[in-house]
């Protein structure tokens, strides 16, 4: 087959070169007993690896079924059955190379049992990504990345493509780089963060479940793991790239020098989040009250800032070198307890010799209220002008506000037990006294 494709652009011919090459080769295999020998195994290694994956497929089902068992035995049993899918594309595959030993033992040839027997791993490739992984990140990686290189291996054009890739030189300045090093470290990149990721929440979730260590030691252990797998997952992309490690000091000088004037407030920040959490002085779920007034519980503590939620919903981020530099009251630090007040009055008529007595007794028996470090102390602050002030001073652990409302539940329970003994609360009253003769016009 001839064409004249000269005055065509360089990518058809190109096309038309393979198209031909391909057309050629199969011209060859339809006429060679040597290929129809390798099409007659192709189909019986597919026929075998049928009947052998029926057979075995339902017993290595049974056998790796764990039932509601889970155990770290039962829990990688559950992790080999989910592969029970590419039981058929192996098998194929296994035949088709024992296959390809035996025609290139005999023909010294195997150009068609091997492409078959890519094809079948490419259906392995095919089903590992469509019907196992559940990683939307994984599939997505394997779909755009894995399904197109097995596809280019079972043509036989990976190498073709590689080379040209490999060849394919792109420069930024005076850096080089290869357009095969460029896709390796994305793929390389890609895969090791997500491992990076997926390793990293993993050892949170351990060392948030050690209860014996001091919450913001945990938080140091997590910050500290999640530094060590991104920065060895860096390194590791580095190296795969091909790119000299001995350039980071050049880079590690730039960055200290940006710290050095730009960074001050990061880089100050950064070691005042190291020292809360080695300190504990303040870790998530405390709450606190800072000198600006800024107050809430802490939710989240990043490298850079603490996050605090107020009771009304809204989120404030706080600098970590706030809680160095600065006053910080915690109302929640290792759980210890708070004090409140709640103040009332009585009427002037009441034996106030009696209230205390009365109202310690029942503010203790409110589920809420301690009676360590002190029990319920109802004190005597003063006379008012329309009645006798008291308070009593009660002990709870957690803050008087948001779920928590201890003062207003005390001053129910005062009404109440007031109201039980006939003892008048007070209101304001005022005395008129009209001096002179009263006098009422008449209307005419």
């Amino acid at each position: 087959m001839e064409f004249d494709l000269e005055s065509q652009p360089e990518i058809v011919q190109t096309i038309a070169g393979y198209a031909v090459q391909f057309y050629e080769l199969a011209l060859v295999w339809l006429l060679s007993p040597a290929a129809w020998s390798q099409f007659g195994l192709l189909i019986l290694a597919y026929v075998a690896a049928v009947m052998v994956a029926r057979r075995l497929q339902p017993m290595l089902a049974t056998l790796l079924d764990p039932g509601e068992n889970d155990s770290i035995i039962a829990q990688a049993r559950r992790f080999v059955a989910q592969f029970l899918p590419l039981l058929l594309p192996l098998l194929a595959y296994a035949f088709t190379a024992i296959g390809e030993g035996v025609v290139r033992s005999i023909f010294d040839s195997g150009a068609v049992i091997s492409l078959g027997k890519r094809v079948f791993l490419f259906l392995a490739v095919r089903a590992l990504v469509s019907d196992i992984i559940n990683d939307g990140f994984l599939k997505l990686l394997g779909r755009f990345v894995l399904i197109p290189i097995a596809g280019l291996y079972a043509l036989g054009l990976l190498d073709v493509v590689s080379v040209k890739l490999t060849e394919t030189v792109v420069g930024i300045g005076n850096i080089k780089f290869s357009m095969m090093s460029i896709v390796r470290g994305l793929i390389a990149g890609s895969l090791l963060f997500w491992l990076g990721q997926w390793s990293n929440k993993q050892s949170a979730t351990i060392i948030a479940q050690k209860e014996e260590i001091r919450p913001s030691l945990r938080q140091l252990l997590i910050k500290s793991v999640e530094f060590g797998i991104f920065a060895t997952a860096f390194l590791l992309l580095m190296n795969i790239m091909g790119i000299n490690l001995s350039a980071l000091a050049v880079i590690g000088g730039a960055i200290g020098v940006g710290l050095g004037f730009g960074l001050q407030k990061i880089a100050s920040n950064f070691i005042s989040g190291v020292i809360l959490l080695v300190e504990g002085q303040a870790t998530v779920g405390d709450y606190v009250e800072l000198d600006g007034g800024e107050a809430g519980t802490i939710v989240k503590m990043t490298a850079r800032a603490a996050i605090l939620e107020t009771y009304d919903g809204r989120w404030i981020v706080i600098p970590n070198e706030d809680f160095i530099t600065t006053r910080v009251v915690n109302y929640s630090d290792s759980g210890s307890a708070n004090r409140y007040e709640a103040p009332f009055s009585v009427s002037y008529d009441t034996d106030i010799n009696l209230v205390p007595g009365i109202i310690e007794a029942a503010v203790a028996q409110m589920p809420d209220v301690l009676d360590a470090p002190y029990p319920p102390d109802c004190e005597l602050r003063g006379f008012g002008e329309s009645g006798v002030d008291f308070a009593v001073e009660f002990w709870v652990n957690g803050v008087d506000d948001g779920p928590n409302k201890y003062t207003s539940d005390v001053l129910f329970v005062i009404w109440n037990a007031l109201k039980d003994n006939n003892i008048t609360i007070p209101y304001p009253h005022r005395t008129i006294e009209v001096s002179g003769e009263l006098r009422t016009r008449s209307s005419a």
